[in-house]
C-alpha cells in the first residue's frame, strides 16, 4: 500500500489523518508523535510546526470530530421533526451512527482525557452539539408546567449518557457483536422509558 505522505502544503491535515488511524488502532494515548509523524511520511521536528505535542494533535482531532458531530446532530434534529419526540430520538441515534462512521474522531472527544476547555474554539464546537440536544429537550418538555418542568439540561445530560453507555457497550468493537438487540433499539427503548417515567410522554396504551 502507497505510503500517505502530506502535499501541497497540507502538512497539519496530514498529520491530523494519521492521528486519527493510530487512535483508531491503539486508542488515544497509544501512539507518539513520532509514529503520527512517521504515518504522514515527515520527521518528528515537522509536526511541531503546527502543534506543540501529542496532546495538541488530539486537541485538534477532537475540534474536527466536534464540528462533524455538530453538523450531524443538527441535521438529526431538523429531520426529526415535526415532533419533539422524534427530533430528540433523532439525536440520539446520530450519536450511535457518529461513534461508528468516526471513531478516531469519537475517541479524541470522549476517550482521550482531553478537557473540552484545552482551547477555545475547542469549548465552543462541545458546546455546539451539546446545545442541540438540549434545545431538543427543551422542545419536549414545552408541555409540562414550567414549575413541575425537569431541568432541560439535566435530562439531556442523562440522554446523553444512556447513548455513550450503548456506544461503548454495543456500538463499537468486540463487544458489539455480543449486543442482545441492535443499539438503536436499546437506545430508543431506554429513551422512551426514562421520559414516561419524568411524564414527559404519554405511558403506552
Amino acid at each position: 500500500m502507497p505510503k500517505r505522505g502530506y502535499h501541497h502544503g497540507n502538512l497539519k491535515q496530514a498529520l491530523v489523518e494519521a492521528a486519527l488511524a493510530l487512535i483508531e488502532r491503539k486508542g488515544p494515548s497509544g501512539f507518539t508523535v513520532a509514529e503520527a509523524a512517521k504515518s504522514a511520511g515527515v520527521t518528528p521536528a515537522a509536526v511541531y510546526r503546527h502543534f506543540d505535542g501529542r496532546e495538541s494533535l488530539i486537541a485538534e482531532c477532537a475540534l474536527q470530530g466536534h464540528r462533524i458531530f455538530g453538523d450531524l446532530m443538527e441535521h438529526a434534529y431538523a429531520n426529526g421533526q415535526p415532533t419533539a419526540l422524534s427530533a430528540f430520538e433523532s439525536t440520539g441515534r446520530a450519536y450511535l451512527a457518529f461513534a461508528r462512521k468516526f471513531p478516531g474522531h469519537y475517541m479524541a472527544m470522549f476517550e482521550s482525557g482531553l478537557s473540552v476547555h484545552a482551547n477555545s474554539d475547542l469549548a465552543m464546537a462541545a458546546e455546539r452539539s451539546k446545545g442541540v440536544l438540549e434545545r431538543a429537550a427543551v422542545a419536549l418538555s414545552e408541555h409540562i408546567p414550567e414549575d413541575k418542568r425537569p431541568p432541560a439540561s439535566m435530562f439531556s445530560s442523562h440522554i446523553w449518557a444512556m447513548s455513550h453507555g450503548v456506544v461503548e457497550l454495543f456500538a463499537r468493537g468486540t463487544p458489539g457483536a455480543k449486543a442482545p438487540f441492535p443499539p438503536e433499539d436499546l437506545l430508543e427503548a431506554g429513551i422512551g422509558i426514562y421520559l414516561r417515567g419524568l411524564g414527559l410522554i404519554e405511558p403506552d396504551a
